[in-house]
C-alpha cells in the first residue's frame, strides 16, 4: 500500500487531519496546491481533505475532474466543518449530492470530522457571510430544525478537531 494525503486547507484543521492521518499511515502529506494530476498515479490510495463552505468542499475537483485517471485506486475524501457529526442527513443529502455525483460514489469512501471556526482568524469575507447567514436565518418565521442549528452555529467560536476522529477513515484505508 503506498498512500498520500492531499489537503486544502484555510484556517489549519484539514491540515492538521492530513498530518495526522499521514502519522498513522507512514506517508507524506501534501498541500493541494502543490500537486499535478499526474503525480497522484504513482499511489494506490490516495486521501484527500478539504474544509466545507457552503456545503462545497474546498478543492474537491483535483478528485472529481480527474477521477477517471485515478480508476483503479482507494480514495477516501475527507471533510472538516463544524456541523455536529449526528447531523448525518445533512451530510448525506447536502454535502454528498453537491459535490459528487451519484456514480462517483462507488469509487470514493467520504468521511467528516469536525473542524474549527475561530472568529479572530476569519477572513472578512467569511465572517461577513457568517453574519449574513445568521440574520438570514434568523428572520425566518418558522425554521427548520435544521435552520436552527445553523443559527446556532453562527455563534460557534473553537478548535473542535479530535484525532480520535481519524480511525474509520485510516481502518478503511487499512483494510485491502
Amino acid at each position: 500500500m503506498k498512500p498520500i494525503v492531499i489537503y486544502k486547507s484555510k484556517y489549519g484543521s484539514t491540515k492538521a487531519y492530513a498530518q495526522w492521518i499521514s502519522e498513522e499511515l507512514d506517508c507524506a502529506f501534501v498541500d493541494a496546491k502543490n500537486v499535478r494530476p499526474d503525480e497522484l498515479l504513482g499511489y494506490d490510495t490516495i486521501i484527500y481533505g478539504g474544509g466545507l463552505y457552503a456545503e462545497t468542499i474546498n478543492g474537491i475537483s483535483l478528485i472529481t475532474k480527474n477521477l477517471d485517471k485515478l480508476s483503479g485506486r482507494k480514495i477516501a475524501v475527507y471533510t472538516t466543518g463544524i456541523t455536529p457529526l449526528e447531523c448525518k442527513e445533512y451530510y448525506e443529502e447536502e454535502i454528498i449530492k453537491k459535490n459528487f455525483k451519484p456514480e462517483m460514489l462507488s469509487k470514493i469512501k467520504v468521511f467528516n470530522f469536525l473542524g474549527k471556526m475561530k472568529m479572530s482568524e476569519l477572513s472578512f469575507v467569511h465572517k461577513t457571510a457568517i453574519k449574513a447567514l445568521k440574520k438570514m436565518m434568523s428572520a425566518k418565521e418558522n425554521p427548520s430544525d435544521m435552520e436552527k442549528l445553523l443559527i446556532e452555529l453562527c455563534d460557534a467560536d473553537g478548535d473542535f478537531s479530535d484525532k480520535e476522529q481519524i480511525k474509520a477513515l485510516i481502518e478503511y484505508v487499512k483494510n485491502e
